[in-house]
């Protein structure tokens, strides 16, 4: 049986002989998918060879062209699924496991990308100063009792753009930049790090609430170092009203290239299948897109909600106007 590995090396940009084995660029850290890989390969025999790459995923495969080694990518956030695709560096996939397996809400209409996992875009909110149900709307979150108490990572981040597109989606262009003003008023301080230096300033005293993503929860509990941080909120499940909360994914696209296109589309099929689901979202802290399929007992432990059911395409198609709009009112000003 062949061995997986994991590597941070580049691949070779060039055409590879046919062989059993799968290429894959990840936005995804390697300790995350190596449960994966693992995984198939102990099933399929098929050696799967993982590049992590910080940026430039799409400038790398245009650049590469139909020389490039890359079968499969791993990324997260609809932006750059979408963006994968508007690129043309990936393929379409025809395939009844990944239609049965993916609904179609996390999905691209034209099989270019296929969701993984789901994560929701909630509050964390202070054990000792925010009362439980306390925060219920998105809406909510601009109302001026929270003035001076909301931290936030920068408005041009993609979750937090994602965000303002899902607020564009349900309360129109002029409706999301008032509520993005009124963000910004409550604000504690200047939009700065990721989403879990928002809950270490809640933890310090700075703020009393913050947005993140619901999986940091998981991750700073395995840090020695934040532990402490975590257990200083609680997640919330904000809705807009009317519909749900808001949720984005992480996803997988065929490149257009794919030197091993039969393995590679064995391997995304495996991905989406049960068992693959359940290891992912056991690793990344994260809701399986697939249905039936339990979440984690720690995600389970965090509540439950409603997901906003709009079509996450619908988002992205408004992601230049919620960016223009994050820009006009100076947010990270």
């Amino acid at each position: 049986m062949l061995r997986t590995t994991i590597t941070t090396a580049c691949l070779a940009a060039t055409a590879l002989p046919a062989m059993a084995e799968v290429n894959v660029y990840s936005y995804r850290q390697p300790e995350l998918i190596q449960p994966l890989v693992d995984a198939f390969t102990e099933e399929t025999g098929i050696e799967v060879n993982v590049a992590f790459l910080n940026t430039g995923m799409v400038e790398r495969l245009q650049a590469e062209g139909q020389r490039s080694p890359a079968d499969v990518v791993l990324t997260t956030d609809i932006s750059r699924l979408s963006e994968l695709v508007e690129a043309d560096v990936t393929q379409p996939v025809e395939s009844d496991v990944l239609a049965d397996q993916i609904p179609a809400e996390y999905r691209d209409p034209g099989n270019e990308w296929f969701g993984l996992t789901r994560r929701a875009r909630v509050v964390y909110a202070s054990q000792e100063r925010v009362d439980e149900g306390e925060v219920t709307t998105y809406e909510d979150l601009a109302d001026p009792k929270w003035e001076g108490r909301i931290c936030t990572r920068s408005g041009t981040h993609a979750y937090m753009v994602a965000l303002t597109s899902a607020a564009i989606h349900h309360l129109g262009e002029d409706g999301a930049k008032e509520w993005l003003e009124g963000l910004k008023a409550n604000l504690a301080q200047k939009p700065q790090g990721n989403d879990r230096a928002q809950v270490k300033s809640i933890w310090a005293g700075e703020c009393d609430i913050s947005i993140g993503n619901t999986y940091y929860m998981g991750a700073m509990l395995e840090d020695e170092e934040q532990t402490e941080w975590a257990n200083s909120v609680r997640i919330e499940f904000p809705e807009f009203e009317g519909a749900g909360t808001h949720v984005n994914v992480s996803g997988m696209a065929l490149t257009k290239a794919a030197p091993h296109r039969e393995d590679a589309v064995a391997f995304m099929e495996f991905l989406a299948s049960d068992e693959a689901q359940a290891i992912y979202a056991e690793a990344v802290y994260e809701y399986p897109v697939a249905e039936g399929v339990p979440n984690s007992d720690l995600v389970d432990s965090w509540g439950e909600f409603t997901a906003d059911d709009v079509n996450l395409m619908d988002l992205a198609k408004l992601r230049p106007d919620a960016l223009r709009i994050t820009q006009e009112v100076d947010y990270d000003g």
